[in-house]
């Protein structure tokens, strides 16, 4: 689960670069890192429910481009953007603490 969630961040890192798909190299890795991600989320589900993967590996996903966002990007870490991104990864935590695996 966790390469498919880094697959994921990394294909929405290259669709940022990619510069609305004009660049070749960052749109052609997006396709590549969205196909691995998606396989490794497809190989997850033979050991989790779908509900349970699908939100751990759409909430991880977020909560980490937001913080490549903030730290690559340069984008505002407001309070409410850190507070938000802290409820998302309680979530993911209380999924997994109720019975994910």
């Amino acid at each position: 689960m966790v390469f498919a969630i880094i697959a994921e961040t990394a294909g929405t890192v290259n669709m940022k670069l990619s510069e609305g798909f004009t660049r070749l190299a960052p749109s052609v890795l997006v396709a590549l890192f969205y196909l691995i991600s998606i396989s490794l989320l497809v190989l997850t589900l033979k050991r989790i429910d779908i509900g349970v993967a699908y939100a751990i590996w759409s909430g991880m996903g977020t909560a980490l481009i937001a913080a490549v966002g903030i730290l690559w990007f340069k984008e505002p870490a407001t309070a409410l953007k850190l507070a938000s991104l802290c409820m998302i990864v309680a979530g993911v935590v209380g999924l997994n603490l109720g019975g994910a695996h």
